[in-house]
């Protein structure tokens, strides 16, 4: 029953239209697609991986500024190839499970910026440091994977709601902090930048650092747009005809003051623990007075 489920559930999903879901079905597409190329090899007697090579030179991104001028689109396109079963798979589970946090406590638009300007400020710090450091010298390097535009994802979502928990699975399952997860994730890319794959582990922490700033710019939009526009009071002053008694001046600024307060006690609140852990009062105080 609960296999029967799982399975609706995706099917669902798959079918939804949703922008996540077109993402992930791409992907995975894409690198089905992959999986022919040594069929193609054998049946144009090309050398061995030579139709990958192609593929590669095409869509994937380079180091060298050069090939950039002359493929200018494989700043995009990058992000759609991976390179093996293990890439792939841990790439679209990241994408599904932050992605569909991203579009219940982001919005789904904002999921769609943050994954795409994430994997083009990811693409933009490989080039750069490949082009600024001697690294860049010693050989040309070839950039793939969605792995960047995830992970400025997952970022985001980790900034917005730090106390999130969610599940592991190891021996048992247990429950974790999404803030530490994320702290784990870029501790490893910075260290792993000499061992191996350093353009990939370059360009997550570009996407990273993406994620972390728009939240980051959110948050203080929100709390500048909230703490410096007046408010919409419904106290009656005291030369307005009404049917309710007047207030004075002296009254009516005291409610103000109390009103300003409440609201920044609220705008604390989302900066400690994010905007879904309101209360529905909170939440309509805020819309009553933006």
């Amino acid at each position: 029953m609960q296999k029967q489920r799982t399975e609706s559930q995706l099917s669902s999903f798959l079918k939804s239209g949703s922008l996540l879901s077109i993402l992930i079905i791409v992907n995975i597409a894409l690198w089905v697609l992959t999986l022919l190329f040594p069929l193609v090899d054998y049946l144009y007697t090309l050398p061995s991986d030579s139709a990958r090579t192609g593929w590669y030179e095409w869509f994937a991104l380079s180091s060298n500024w050069n090939d950039l001028l002359r493929h200018p689109w494989t700043i995009v396109t990058y992000m759609f190839l991976h390179d093996g079963f293990w890439h792939i798979v841990f790439n679209m589970l990241m994408l599904y499970f932050g992605g569909i946090m991203c579009c219940r406590y982001l919005n789904p638009r904002r999921f769609g910026w943050i994954y795409f300007v994430s994997g083009l400020v990811g693409a933009l710090l490989y080039l750069l440091v490949y082009n600024l450091f001697p690294i860049g010298r010693t050989s040309t390097s070839m950039l793939v994977g969605a792995s960047a535009a995830v992970l400025g994802v997952f970022i985001a979502v980790a900034v917005y709601v730090p106390n999130q928990e969610v599940g592991l699975w190891l021996i048992r399952t247990f429950n974790v902090k999404i803030k530490y997860l994320a702290i784990a994730f870029v501790v490893i890319d910075l260290l792993s930048i000499p061992a191996n794959n350093a353009g990939g582990h370059i360009a997550h922490l570009g996407g990273a650092l993406t994620g972390w700033l728009y939240v980051v710019a959110l948050r203080a939009d929100i709390g500048k747009f909230l703490k410096s526009k007046p408010f919409k009071s419904t106290i009656v002053h005291h030369h307005q005809s009404s049917g309710r008694r007047p207030v004075s001046d002296e009254e009516y600024n005291r409610r103000r003051a109390a009103d300003q307060k409440r609201i920044d006690e609220i705008l604390d609140k989302i900066s400690r623990s994010g905007y879904e852990n309101l209360t529905k009062e909170e939440k309509e105080i805020l819309f009553k007075y933006k």
